[in-house]
């Protein structure tokens, strides 16, 4: 069976973080449980601002003095927006959604929402306490939404605001949303990477070989989908296909966190 890793790793390799930190939610042919948490306010959170590394937290610190002297103006605005992308360079997509969502609010363009409404999600995405794991959920399906209203056939928008519902109360909304996205393009790969892992997840691995072996067929250079691939196979109980997997992913992507995450599977395979 597929074993729980919390992977400690560099930003670059961030997303094979995600696979194992995405928020836990029971699928049973594909029908989410999600937690029963209410939405806490994010604002005390945010506000304190995590400290950044050290190669950002000098221009951060500048720019934060600059933007709190400032009018609610355009200038303003611009100086918020090169915070929210500082702070996503360092990873602290709590605080880069704060300011991306202080930016949003003179710009109000698409782009503006887009970028507060991905920073909330990573927030989420990558949250450990339940309570604020649901407040940034909340936080991006509020921009999604708008982005959506002014873009109703932006399938990637539309897909990540279904994740969103999975540790709700609301979790079918979610799954029901991921489909609507593969009715209309089927080989949308956001949604068949999160369909495939969602089936993973819920043990229905003949499911995730089906989504994940054609996201690959897709994009034969999503890595991440080649190693959820293997994981599947794995659990299926076909360990020559699953070993063939891994080493593929080995040849693919030589950073050291994906070859100790491929390492371990391979060990288990032994």
């Amino acid at each position: 069976m597929l074993k729980t890793r919390v992977l400690l790793i560099a930003a670059s390799v961030v997303v094979i973080f995600i696979i194992f930190q995405l928020p836990k939610a029971v699928v049973e042919n594909e029908r989410a449980i999600g937690s029963d948490t209410t939405s806490d306010s994010i604002v005390s959170h945010i506000q304190q601002h995590a400290e950044a590394p050290k190669e950002v937290s000098a221009s951060i610190k500048e720019l934060r003095r600059i933007w709190s002297g400032n009018a609610q103006n355009e200038k303003n605005a611009i100086f918020a927006d090169s915070l929210a992308g500082l702070y996503r360079k360092a990873s602290r997509f709590d605080s880069a959604a704060w300011f991306a969502e202080e930016a949003s609010k003179f710009f109000n363009n698409t782009e503006s929402k887009v970028k507060a409404g991905d920073d909330y999600y990573q927030a989420y995405t990558l949250a450990l306490d339940p309570s604020k794991q649901q407040s940034y959920a909340v936080k991006a399906q509020e921009f999604y939404k708008k982005v959506l209203e002014d873009e109703p056939g932006n399938l990637d928008v539309k897909t990540k605001m279904a994740m969103t519902y999975l540790s709700s109360k609301s979790p079918m909304q979610g799954i029901t949303m991921l489909r609507e996205v593969l009715a209309k393009d089927p080989k949308n790969q956001l949604a068949l990477f999160n369909m495939g892992m969602l089936s993973i997840q819920s043990g229905q691995y003949d499911r995730a070989v089906e989504r994940l072996s054609e996201l690959i067929s897709v994009n034969p250079s999503h890595i991440q989908g080649q190693l959820l691939l293997g994981i599947a196979w794995m659990n299926i109980g076909d360990k020559q296909k699953a070993r063939e997997q891994f080493e593929k992913v080995k040849q693919m992507d030589k950073d050291p966190a994906v070859q100790a995450t491929v390492d371990s599977y391979l060990k288990d395979l032994k």
